[in-house]
């Protein structure tokens, strides 16, 4: 089993504009709302390809309520954590030439809500697979993902994790299945600034070397990398018109775990994984397995040199 892990999940309001007038009275043309946060994001994901996946987090209030409805209509399973507060809204602002986010704060959480929760890992066994990614609340402190991790790894799981910066770097010696830095996330965790391709190889390298079982390194419209203990591969890129690139990373690495939980083959669930991240930012919303499979047939990967 896949499981989700959103601590903070989010109401996203869609609204999209022509153009966008400080000051004045917008009037949109187009709203909508889902189900939002990293790991919900994930687990869509995952159940656009048919994959079993229970999704774990906070939720509260109307908002809450609003989640787990939409996730259930969804068929994904949900075992989330009822808390007093309200879950967040964060409102996604759409014009022809931009995308922009206003994400709210999460709600306070108790030493009970966090206790409920915790219990939630007790079921876990070998062979099951647990996604970390997203923001921490602050009320959980700086090393909740560390206490999680061990939970995991206890019982005898794996795990991914897609957090920022150098919080990802301290996750690296519990050695995550996978983890996808884009080329911007990578370039500020080392303080360096990419040229070209080959110049990301010795930092792909390297997150391997502190730890990362694989590393999917995504460069937008420039296609992904594949760092393994082995190899390196390179996915070319798919044409096409961006529709909503919000929450592409996250349906990259639910592709990922969605093949690999089947199969074990990397490379194949790389492929999965590019593919559904394709298939998401041309969509406005979740795209359907038709569409997947569609961007899968058109990637091409190739296998690359360490920089030579």
């Amino acid at each position: 089993m896949i499981f989700t892990v959103t601590l903070n999940p989010a109401l996203d309001y869609f609204m999209e504009y022509h153009e966008l007038e400080n000051g004045l009275v917008n009037r949109t043309k187009l709203t909508r709302m889902t189900p939002g946060g990293k790991g919900i994001m994930e687990s869509r994901m995952l159940s656009s390809l048919d994959v079993p996946n229970t999704a774990l987090g906070f939720i509260g209030g109307f908002t809450g309520k609003f989640i787990r409805e939409s996730l259930e209509q969804q068929g994904i399973k949900t075992d989330f954590t009822q808390v007093f507060g309200q879950t967040r809204i964060n409102v996604k602002i759409k014009t022809r030439s931009d995308e922009t986010s206003l994400d709210a704060a999460g709600p306070d959480l108790t030493s009970e809500d966090v206790n409920n929760f915790l219990t939630k890992f007790d079921t876990l066994q070998e062979g099951d697979i647990v996604a970390f990614a997203g923001t921490v609340p602050k009320s959980l402190g700086e090393n909740f993902y560390d206490l999680l991790i061990r939970l995991v790894k206890t019982r005898g799981a794996e795990f991914a994790i897609d957090i920022d910066g150098q919080k990802l770097l301290k996750t690296l010696l519990m050695k995550p299945l996978i983890i996808k830095p884009n080329v911007e996330e990578l370039e500020e965790i080392f303080s360096v600034k990419f040229s070209k391709k080959d110049d990301i190889f010795p930092y792909g390298q390297k997150l391997l070397s502190m730890g990362a079982q694989n590393v999917i390194v995504s460069m937008a419209g420039d296609g992904a990398l594949l760092f393994t203990k082995e190899k390196v591969y390179f996915a070319q890129p798919v044409k096409g018109i961006i529709k909503n690139s919000v929450g592409a990373g996250d349906s990259t690495v639910a592709g990922f775990l969605a093949e690999w939980s089947q199969s074990h083959d990397v490379l194949t669930a790389f492929k999965q994984g590019v593919a559904c991240g394709t298939a998401k930012v041309f969509s406005e919303d979740m795209p359907s397995a038709r569409f997947i499979q569609k961007c899968y047939e058109q990637i091409k990967i190739e296998e690359v040199s360490n920089g030579d």
